[in-house]
């Protein structure tokens, strides 16, 4: 995993992403799939809560310098 993650920048690893889920959501709506895309856009975001939920913000950007 730490030579894929040196080999490409993590702007590329974004957009990589990013087309994968544009490719496979034009896919879903042109197999008039919506209730299958509807399903997973309510997983995703129950996922993205949880990583906000369990995320430590409180030392984020805070140098401790006493």
């Amino acid at each position: 995993m730490a030579l894929f993650g040196k080999k490409f920048g993590r702007r590329t690893i974004a957009l990589f992403w990013c087309a994968v889920v544009a490719i496979v959501s034009g896919v879903l709506i042109s197999l008039e799939l919506i209730p299958v895309l509807y399903v997973l856009a309510t997983l995703s975001l129950v996922v993205l809560l949880l990583i906000v939920a369990f995320a430590d913000l409180e030392s984020v950007g805070r140098d401790v310098t006493n």
